[in-house]
């Protein structure tokens, strides 16, 4: 490992610079070591904890909303959310702007939900005045899915405008705030919105193992009966937990007792505004420092998120990705592959447990695998930048 690498302080494991499993903290880590009864009253105490402490994340207007946590991947609550606030005669307005919102579209048809797409291709933003122009075209949309973090590109989407929009024309918002919630603020009293996802292994800061919804109470009342899934019946499993407290199935017992001690971490460092301002910190180190060495990001500074950062590759013949991936992570950094359809590129994430110190890293690393790679600029190809500068501002 070279001397400018910092290996992660917990175990000198890698740092996971991706939108998710990212690296943890130690006691993240040990809160795992214990055994939880699924149906003891402890656990229920601490399932009880946690929906109190995400419901209270959202800020001013939570009261009117609840928390239903829900077994699986992040997809897993995606396709809960959609299958349980959309009723079976419902319509779906779509703002697909990467491998999310396309993944959405594809769970609405799986689910045989009607859905329309604004599809802005890998990295453009949809914009308010789009959202109101389709619903005034179309009475029969019921709801509007907006992604919060396209992490496919790193784009932070307009959600404000987004929400406004949907709000003016009496239609329903659902989130997609996988890779944004707890380090970028959603207030209901600004920003109303029916329904909201994300995981336990994001900007918490926990692992793996489950996601939840953040819905208003009187949708998660009316929600009863819409959902084509036993497993993924965000109102029957909410049902339960009002009733007993309990999960209705085996829960990831030793999960939620790693998030909690994730989410008492994030009140300390001063909830969402501290976690988002070490994150927006964290991509600025980055994107500076990357650019100095030649490298270019895909988005414009006005839609860069403070949660991941994708990067195109080098024009230069000696770069090959799969390369600088192994000698990074031989480093003690592992990064993510690129998603898009059109350009090559790479993604480097800046949330979990890393601050800027680790980021500057990342570019010093960078700069020495470079020059072990013979590549001579880290420069995109001309027609990478001719697409960036044809990209609205």
């Amino acid at each position: 490992m070279s001397n400018t690498a910092l290996p992660s302080p917990d175990l000198k494991q890698p740092y996971l610079l991706t939108p998710g499993p990212l690296t943890t903290s130690a006691r993240v880590k040990q809160a795992m070591l214990r055994d939880w009864g699924s149906w003891d009253g402890d656990f229920r105490a601490m399932t009880a904890e946690m929906r109190r402490r995400l419901v209270a994340l959202l800020g001013e207007g939570h009261e009117g909303y609840d928390c239903v946590p829900l077994q699986g991947s992040g997809t897993y609550v995606v396709e809960a959310m959609l299958s349980s606030f959309v009723p079976k005669d419902g319509k779906v307005l779509v703002l697909c702007n990467g491998a999310y919102g396309k993944r959405a579209a594809e769970t609405l048809n799986y689910l045989g939900r009607h859905s329309t797409v604004i599809d802005m291709g890998d990295y453009r933003p949809p914009r308010g005045s789009q959202v109101s122009a389709a619903l005034a075209a179309d009475p029969s949309i019921t709801h509007v899915l907006a992604i919060h973090c396209e992490t496919s590109s790193g784009i932070l989407n307009p959600l404000q405008e987004i929400a406004d929009a949907t709000a003016a024309a009496g239609r329903k918002l659902l989130i997609d705030s996988m890779s944004a919630f707890g380090a970028l603020p959603v207030e209901p009293a600004r920003t109303p919105f029916q329904a909201l996802v994300s995981s336990a292994n994001k900007c918490i800061e926990g692992v793996p193992g489950f996601g939840f919804v953040l819905a208003e109470k009187s949708a998660l009342a009316g929600a009863e009966g819409n959902s084509h899934s036993l497993s993924l019946d965000v109102h029957a499993q909410w049902a339960a937990m009002e009733r007993t407290g309990q999960w209705r199935f085996t829960p990831p017992t030793h999960v939620v007792a790693a998030f909690l001690e994730a989410l008492r971490a994030h009140e300390a460092e001063g909830g969402v505004a501290g976690r988002g301002a070490r994150y927006v910190k964290n991509r600025d180190v980055l994107v500076a420092g990357m650019r100095r060495l030649g490298f270019e990001t895909l988005l414009q500074d006005d839609w860069l998120s403070p949660i991941i950062t994708t990067f195109f590759c080098p024009a230069d013949p000696n770069f090959r990705f799969a390369t600088f991936y192994e000698l990074m992570k031989e480093r003690g950094f592992i990064l993510y592959p690129g998603k898009l359809t059109q350009s090559e590129s790479f993604r480097i994430g800046h949330i979990g447990q890393v601050d800027a110190t680790v980021m500057q890293a990342v570019v010093d690393n960078s700069a020495e695998v470079l020059k072990q790679m013979g590549v001579q600029s880290a420069a995109p190809s001309v027609a990478d930048l001719q697409e960036k500068q044809a990209e609205p501002t």
